[in-house]
């Protein structure tokens, strides 16, 4: 073999280690680009649910605030409202001035002391109405009178105080007893077991065995908590309590550890001590069992007997005994008469709505 050939063999060699060394490298940069790329699509993903996250913000921001708590120069007498009369004049709202008007025009008058029915077919307007008494929205055009009073002259804090509600869906409170009724302290401990009888609630409430305002003692829990967390309460426990148990709060956060019947009682206990002229009860039976519907509607004809009580009905037996039942369709007034000539008038809103429950009612118990 001449020298020639020698350096052409050692060349062509050298090539191939050359060409595979080539390839290996170029196999290492594409994997690690297939990772640069999937990180890439990653962060551009969470980038796009920042970006949403800024713009929830940014609406948030631009959210109008409620109106004023308090205004001193027109505070209502500390007895209002004395007889519980509302009048509706032309109430015309929506919730945006870009869309269309969810009430349209309603004029009614509730007298004082009258029990007063509100039905109507999904979105006719029911809880706007009933939104509107307590200003969570508040009206495009008309107003809302209580007992000569315009309710958009005064604060927020006057007039909600004045009211009492039983929401569809009751909260309660991280706390007591005590707490949960009366929050600021303003009643004595026999007002309050007197409010939780006529609310079939002292026997629940005893049950639980430690009163109004105590904590019930019991063993912690073997694991599910930080040991810094541990710590933290085993002080808390032995100054107050004297033991390093953990302290278990009669109402839990959102009230879980009591049934929605009882939760809806609480806010009728509520509404009892602060002893409302007006009571709002928003579909208040929609999601509970028949015998605590018993209950809460015996106590109400009973407590409230001479306040004027408004009812959004979701199971109709309840507002048929009712002086008044104000009828709703599309955001407008359908009707507003007694029951009873409601019931013998043909094509009546509220006869096709008792129809057709007693019909979903027989078909349901077959």
């Amino acid at each position: 073999m001449t020298g020639n050939e020698g350096r052409a063999n050692a060349f062509k060699k050298g090539t191939s280690f050359a060409a595979a060394g080539f390839v290996g490298m170029v196999l290492s940069y594409g994997l690690s680009l297939n990772v640069s790329f999937v990180c890439s699509i990653q962060n551009q993903c969470n980038l796009a649910n920042q970006i949403i996250s800024v713009e929830r913000v940014n609406q948030y921001m631009d959210i109008q605030s409620e109106a004023t708590e308090v205004i001193e120069e027109n505070r209502p007498l500390q007895d209002w409202p004395q007889d519980g009369y509302v009048e509706l004049r032309d109430l015309k709202i929506g919730y945006r001035k870009d869309t269309p008007l969810v009430l349209h025009g309603i004029t009614c008058k509730f007298q004082g002391g009258d029990k007063i029915g509100i039905v109507g077919r999904t979105g006719s307007g029911k809880t706007t109405l009933i939104g509107a008494l307590f200003r969570l929205v508040e009206p495009d055009e008309g107003k809302i009178i209580i007992d000569s009073m315009d309710i958009g002259t005064i604060g927020l804090h006057d007039l909600r105080s004045r009211l009492g509600i039983i929401p569809q869906d009751p909260t309660l409170f991280h706390g007591t007893i005590r707490y949960n009724l009366d929050p600021l302290g303003q009643f004595s401990d026999l007002e309050i077991w007197e409010v939780l009888g006529k609310c079939q609630l002292l026997e629940a409430v005893q049950e639980k065995g430690h009163g109004l305002d105590s904590l019930e003692i019991v063993p912690r829990p073997a694991y599910g908590h930080s040991y810094i967390s541990f710590c933290q309460r085993d002080v808390w426990n032995y100054l107050i309590h004297g033991t390093d148990q953990d302290p278990i709060i009669i109402v839990v956060e959102d009230g879980s550890n009591w049934s929605m019947g009882q939760r809806q009682l609480f806010c009728l206990g509520c509404a009892l001590l602060r002893r409302c002229r007006i009571l709002v009860l928003d579909e208040a039976t929609a999601s509970i069992d028949n015998a605590t519907d018993v209950v809460l509607q015996k106590t109400i004809r009973t407590e409230f007997k001479y306040c004027t009580v408004i009812t959004v009905a979701h199971r109709i037996p309840t507002i048929m005994d009712c002086d008044m039942i104000l009828a709703l369709r599309d955001g407008r007034v359908a009707e507003y008469d007694k029951p009873v000539k409601l019931m013998e008038t043909e094509g009546s809103l509220f006869r096709e709505l008792v129809k057709e429950y007693r019909s979903h009612t027989s078909n349901t118990n077959i």
